[in-house]
């Protein structure tokens, strides 16, 4: 039967690791405007933009955020005080385990 196409396979094939190293290198946007109406009048405008691509990439675009952050400095996280919140929580299981142990 030569009057049927033949099937041929691919052998040049991307792997999930070719294609994340792509988009980390170049880049990649993503974006989109969500628009809520209601007899012409606008109740609700969402502006969506996102960016993927490395760090390095992100700097040579400007976009360096992260670094004058003070939230994103080393040991931020390690060192951080506890907020009044958890201070108060604290407190009231202290007490709690006071109450207990009489």
């Amino acid at each position: 039967m030569s009057g049927q196409p033949s099937l041929t396979h691919s052998t040049d094939s991307t792997t999930v690791a070719d294609l994340l190293e792509r988009v980390l290198d170049k880049g990649l946007v993503i974006s989109g405007d969500i628009r809520v109406k209601l007899v012409d009048v606008e109740l609700l405008t969402i502006e969506i933009r996102l960016l993927i691509c490395s760090v390095d990439k992100a700097v040579e675009m400007g976009l360096d955020w992260w670094r004058g952050n003070p939230v994103f400095a080393p040991g931020t996280l390690e060192n951080k005080d506890s907020s009044p919140l958890e201070k108060r929580l604290e407190k009231l299981e202290q007490q709690l385990a006071d109450q207990s142990s009489h």
